[in-house]
């Protein structure tokens, strides 16, 4: 018998990789959200007909409150939490104007590669706090 389980729905996801003196800009997501109380890279869902760089320029924008440019895309994973699919799309972004405000996260901070293992990210965030690790380590 063929198996009809429904498939999870897929969401795409741009993600900022802000830095500031050698820190990267983390919030830490609402408690009446999925995935509350976690942390997080700045950056949100991309909308239909929206490329990863303008959604990631809207989120930063309705997020924090800043401008902000993409630069490079560092990395693309997958995760599948138990009700939904996601892609990521990790983009470092340089802050041309603003200061970084709480507009959608209980609180903000700046933490260096070596820093972010002392929060708490969501389960999809692993594979890039890996790889900002690894960079740090490999600088040295």
């Amino acid at each position: 018998m063929p198996d009809f389980k429904k498939e999870s729905p897929a969401l795409s996801i741009a993600a900022a990789l802000i830095q500031r003196d050698g820190k990267y800009l983390i919030g830490q997501r609402p408690e009446h959200k999925p995935q509350g109380g976690y942390w997080e890279f700045a950056g949100g869902k991309l909308k239909p007909g929206e490329t990863q760089r303008q959604a990631l320029v809207r989120e930063c924008r309705e997020e924090l409150d800043v401008l902000v440019q993409p630069n490079k895309l560092v990395l693309t994973t997958e995760y599948q939490y138990p009700d939904r699919r996601v892609t990521l799309y990790f983009w470092n972004a340089v802050l041309v104007k603003g200061t970084p405000r709480a507009l959608a996260h209980q609180k903000l901070a700046w933490a260096a590669p070596e820093e972010l293992e002392q929060y708490s990210f969501c389960p999809a965030n692993e594979e890039i706090l890996t790889v900002l690790r690894q960079q740090k380590d490999a600088e040295q």
